[in-house]
């Protein structure tokens, strides 16, 4: 029997970063979306249900612009990330209008997933061996106490056009310590990792391991992230209109705590994405390679 996995994806910056859902550039040759190549490498790896994390104004359109191009193919659920979603006894400040972060975008799925599942931004492109891995990672060994993270090889995740936010993992016997948030650049063959919580840089191997949010967990998720939120609210309320809740220092706060242990799951996948403008013609050129190479058929969702 077919185990239930989910991919929970999530979208709610997307507007805001592209100006709207019907300003992103297609990065296929029928005029697919970075989002519907994980889509179908998430149905490749025996994935059977998505679920979007959106912002409740875009709904339609982006139920029109993307979700009606699989709801065909696979299980589509759609929730939204709502600012005034706090734990009971907080309200949202009437200044805020920046979403709470990664860790409460996920929470608000917390109804609709009881099974394991994957989370994904929806502006990365993966690569198919990264949804093997973490597929086969939630088939046979993630429990209640125990989740995974695809890391990638850092070289597997660079541009040419700046530096990129990533997470350098630092491991103990293929498990993860922490995640150092990053601004990671390469200048003449040498990579550069400048923390952003204000640590010294400090240089990389090519080989050292990042993750990219790619991460595999059980529904026991939720309790952690509904528990710890109120603590991480207490702690900022002096950067209430600012800070963000987010997956990374939640999941560094779960391994230090003992309540989880995050096994870390090497992948030869190449990340692809559009970090700088830039970036997009090496993002098309990589899709068409793969498709020349039969990954990809040239019509993504040909009916």
């Amino acid at each position: 029997m077919q185990k239930n996995l989910t991919l929970l994806i999530m979208a709610a910056g997307m507007g805001s970063r592209f100006g709207g859902l019907k300003q992103i550039e297609p990065v296929g040759p029928t005029g697919e979306f970075i989002i519907d190549y994980s889509v179908y490498d998430a149905i490749q790896a025996g994935f059977n249900k998505i679920v979007f994390i959106i912002k409740e104004e875009n709904y339609e359109v982006f139920k029109e612009t993307i979700g009606k191009r699989i709801e065909d193919k696979i299980k589509v659920e759609y929730v939204f990330q709502r600012l005034e979603d706090l734990p009971e006894g907080y309200t949202c400040p009437e200044n805020r209008e920046k979403p709470w972060g990664t860790a409460h975008a996920i929470l608000s799925a917390k109804n609709n997933i009881h099974e394991p599942f994957v989370i994904i931004n929806a502006d990365d492109f993966y690569g198919r061996d990264a949804y093997l891995v973490i597929s086969k990672f939630l088939k046979e060994e993630v429990q209640n106490n125990k989740y995974g993270l695809v890391g990638y090889s850092v070289k597997n995740t660079l541009t040419e056009n700046g530096s990129v936010k990533r997470g350098i993992c630092k491991l103990k016997e293929n498990y993860l310590q922490e995640i150092i948030e990053s601004n990671v650049i390469e200048k003449n063959g040498v990579i550069t990792a400048t923390p952003l919580d204000g640590r010294d840089p400090f240089l990389v191997t090519e080989d050292t391991y990042v993750s990219m949010n790619m991460l595999g967990f059980s529904p026991s998720l939720f309790s952690y992230i509904e528990k710890a939120f109120p603590s991480f609210l207490e702690k900022n309320k002096d950067n209430i209109l600012k800070c963000e809740y987010l997956i990374p220092d939640v999941l560094t706060m779960a391994i230090e705590e003992g309540y989880a242990r995050t096994k870390v799951l090497p992948t030869t996948a190449k990340w692809e994405g559009v970090t700088y403008k830039e970036d997009k013609d090496s993002v098309v050129k990589a899709i068409q390679k793969l498709m020349e190479e039969g990954v990809y058929p040239q019509n993504l969702w040909k009916k």
